[in-house]
């Protein structure tokens, strides 16, 4: 791959969150949608652990695009990759991604304990809302005038099993 001077542009004068964030790795592309808005905090605190107070960030950016090509995989110059290894402490988002459902996001990174743990509760709290928000859509579907949102994940459940089960019954 050669060293575009749109990659070089991006370097210097970034347009977006990706191109700013990007020699973290795999950060989000899209500034929109659900999984930006949970992926944001975690991006932003890895910027701050990972880049030292002295380096500026377009020459993390230079290092990336010139030791690893703006890879994840790809190393174009040992030397320079690891020194940006280094001065990043080895903070590096390699994936994220929804599995089974829209709202079963997986994240991997690796960085100290503080950024994993963030990592997890992303994971959790976008899996509880995003599974919240599919009970109680598929809930309303049988009972628009459910009044009772508060209620707990496993309650919701229990309820759309119940609703389900009484459907089942009519029609036999």
């Amino acid at each position: 791959m050669s060293i575009t001077l749109n990659k070089l542009r991006a370097v210097f004068f970034p347009k977006s969150f990706h191109e700013k964030y990007g020699y973290l790795g795999a950060v989000p592309w899209r500034e929109d949608g659900r999984i930006f808005k949970a992926m944001e905090p975690l991006v932003i605190f890895m910027d701050y652990k990972a880049k030292p107070k002295w380096c500026p960030r377009w020459f993390l950016r230079l290092l990336h695009l010139v030791g690893s090509d703006n890879s994840i995989v790809r190393v174009r110059n040992m030397k320079l990759h690891n020194f940006h290894r280094k001065l990043t402490k080895g903070i590096m988002m390699y994936d994220y991604k929804t599995k089974w459902e829209w709202y079963d996001l997986r994240i991997s990174v690796s960085g100290n304990k503080q950024i994993c743990d963030l990592a997890d509760d992303i994971q959790d709290m976008y899996y509880k809302r995003g599974q919240r928000e599919d009970l109680l859509e598929k809930i309303y579907k049988y009972n628009p005038a459910f009044d009772k949102p508060y209620w707990t994940n496993k309650e919701l459940a229990k309820y759309l099993d119940d609703l389900i089960d009484k459907k089942e019954e009519n029609e036999n």
